[in-house]
């Protein structure tokens, strides 16, 4: 398989795979795939930055034993697709040891993403349909609308595996566990 770097970037015929994640050299730190393309991050915006170490605190001091928080890990969708969700809640048990790199669909009880710039399109329509497509139950995207967090949740619809709008929050947010996140940290300094 050649390196994303000697073959200019353009996947193989029938494109890159779940598996190539593992295996390419000198891949930039967050590489996605979706539709076997890669998909390199943009450097991260402070806002950016901040809401997931948000997410990522409250989750940590709520989350039950048997729910395991995890950043910057991929979920693999199927031979095609595997995105890096900016947060994820998945079940303890599926978490196999230091060298896991990637979860499967059914082990994430929520995927979430910050939406950049950049990613408005993925996160706002790809991501989140295929996410659904692929059964994870919980979807958040977290928004900056002047400097403000906003949080649009969605649960999946099972029979449709679409997501249906649960909820839009500025304050705090409660689902799909109890959870009291100050939405407002975004914005604090760092403390």
């Amino acid at each position: 398989m050649p390196s994303p770097s000697s073959s200019g970037l353009a996947p193989p015929e029938g494109g890159y795979t779940a598996e190539d994640l593992d295996r390419l050299p000198n891949l930039p730190p967050h590489t996605e795939l979706i539709d076997g393309s890669l998909v390199f991050a943009s450097p991260q915006a402070k806002f950016h930055m901040r809401a997931i170490r948000m997410l990522e605190k409250h989750f940590l001091r709520c989350a039950p034993p048997e729910v395991e928080v995890i950043r910057e890990m991929t979920v693999t969708l199927g031979r095609a697709n595997r995105p890096e969700p900016d947060i994820m809640l998945v079940r303890a048990e599926a978490v196999t040891g230091p060298e896991q790199t990637s979860y499967r669909p059914e082990d994430v009880l929520l995927a979430a993403e910050v939406v950049s710039p950049d990613s408005v399109d993925r996160d706002r329509e790809t991501k989140h349909r295929k996410y659904a497509a692929a059964g994870i139950r919980h979807f958040w995207r977290l928004e900056n609308d002047g400097g403000r967090a906003v949080v649009h949740t969605f649960e999946l619809e099972p029979a449709t595996l679409t997501y249906a709008p649960s909820g839009v929050y500025h304050d705090e947010v409660t689902v799909p566990f109890p959870v009291d996140i100050d939405l407002s940290e975004v914005q604090a300094p760092n403390r």
